[in-house]
């Protein structure tokens, strides 16, 4: 395991968690600040400025980029990619095999999901695709292998069922696609 220069770690016992005894350390860059109750795997690979609330859970074959913000019980359940200056709120649930751009804010207790058809056929795991800059509302819901469009933003409590294109609102459920309003065309630009 390597952390990084200047970073705090409430339970150091839980970073490195050993899933498999052939996996690659877990690697972390300067700045972090890992709180109390926060799980990280091994073959984990997380940038620098990196933040957790408590009891997140980072699992295996997972890389995160710089300034990112896990927050509280945020689960990302593996085999992920997430860019840098992304901010995942309270209760996010990303599962595996999905890919989040950079500059990305996915609001408190938003839902990902990867899996169409649950138990009843046994079909391929495809998780969303967030491209950059996008910005999704607490509560909202994206349906297995859908894309969220670069600068696109999902309203509160949207149930995302098809691809959203860049510089759009989606809202509703299921998600309609509207003109991105004046007022949320400006791109985020987050820090950690």
């Amino acid at each position: 395991m390597s952390i990084g220069r200047d970073s705090s770690v409430d339970q150091p016992e839980l970073v490195g968690y050993v899933h498999d005894e052939d996996a690659q350390p877990t690697v972390i860059g300067d700045g972090a600040t890992i709180r109390a109750g926060t799980i990280v795997y091994t073959d984990v690979e997380i940038g620098s400025g990196f933040t957790t609330g408590h009891g997140a859970l980072i699992r295996e074959e997972t890389t995160i980029g710089d300034d990112v913000v896990v927050g509280s019980n945020v689960v990302i359940d593996g085999r992920t990619t997430i860019g840098s200056h992304v901010s995942l709120q309270t209760g996010v649930y990303i599962p595996t095999e999905t890919t989040i751009g950079n500059n990305v804010f996915v609001g408190p207790r938003a839902v990902l999901t990867n899996d169409p058809y649950p138990v009843r056929q046994d079909v391929s795991l495809e998780g969303p695709t967030i491209e950059s800059g996008v910005s999704i509302g607490a509560n909202a819901t994206l349906l297995p292998g859908v894309t969220v469009g670069e600068g696109a933003f999902v309203a509160a409590g949207a149930v995302v069922t098809d691809d959203v294109p860049p510089d759009t609102l989606a809202v509703g459920s299921p998600a309609e696609h509207r003109p991105l309003p004046d007022e949320l065309r400006e791109r985020n630009t987050l820090q950690a």
